[in-house]
């Protein structure tokens, strides 16, 4: 495999402190991968990680870097050549979800120029963001997207962002009026993307994406039946806004 890819078994975590206080934990792993040099796997390996660019972005670019490009050419950012690296989900056996796609865009000297999230609902829409991190890593943005069905689109994110290096560190917290309405949170250690090491990873975790939709619908759920008010959902984006 592509020697650039890392595999990050991870737990990641959602705590909404407000108005009901809920925890929702769970275990799974993600690729840090090029998008110019997806991991190459072997032929029986392939039905458990695959990056197709029809997940991401508008869904209609050749590659992944191709719809990354156009988004940051539509913001009027540049990397000249500079490298990427993608944090996200692969499919395995066919579907994937991705809560959150990371990807870190560096200029052709190895500085960063910003951070795009992409963010995804269980509706089938996404959203992407670009960021300015500070030198801690972090980075703040108003929310201009529907995600939980029980948080209307108001509030602002910061978001601590640190580039994946042998330990995985990311947080996201959610602003509303009143005070900290949601944090979550990745935490993992960076292994080589060896054959053994994906086979190890699927077969301890198989069907990894779906089991984290099934997750977030089922703490949805109880969240419902716990009294939780549904906010209107404004409308459904199946193709992305790409406005920030």
């Amino acid at each position: 495999m592509n020697t650039a890819s890392a595999l990050y078994p991870c737990t990641i975590t959602h705590v909404r402190t407000g108005p009901t206080r809920h925890a929702l934990r769970h275990r799974t792993y993600l690729w840090l991968v090029d998008p110019d040099r997806p991991p190459r796997l072997p032929r029986l390996l392939r039905p458990l990680a695959r990056f197709d660019p029809r997940d991401h972005f508008t869904g209609d670019q050749p590659s992944i870097r191709a719809g990354l490009d156009a988004f940051l050419t539509e913001h009027g950012v540049r990397l000249d050549g500079g490298r990427v690296t993608m944090l996200t989900h692969a499919r395995v056996f066919g579907h994937v979800f991705n809560p959150l796609s990371l990807y870190w865009c560096h200029g052709p000297g190895g500085e960063l120029r910003c951070v795009v999230a992409e963010v995804h609902n269980t509706y089938g829409g996404r959203h992407c963001y670009l960021l300015r991190p500070d030198a801690t890593g972090t980075a703040r943005t108003g929310k201009e997207f529907y995600v939980s069905p029980f948080f209307p689109v108001d509030g602002a994110y910061r978001m601590r962002l640190p580039p994946p290096a042998q330990r995985l560190d990311l947080t996201v917290h959610l602003d509303r009026a009143g005070g900290r309405a949601f944090t979550a949170t990745v935490r993992g250690t960076r292994r080589a993307a060896t054959p053994a090491a994906l086979l190890r990873l699927a077969l301890r975790r198989p069907w990894s994406t779906l089991a984290v939709s099934a997750a977030i619908r089922a703490h949805g759920i109880r969240l419902y039946l716990r009294g939780l008010p549904v906010q209107p959902r404004p409308h459904d984006h199946r193709i992305p806004e790409n406005t920030t």
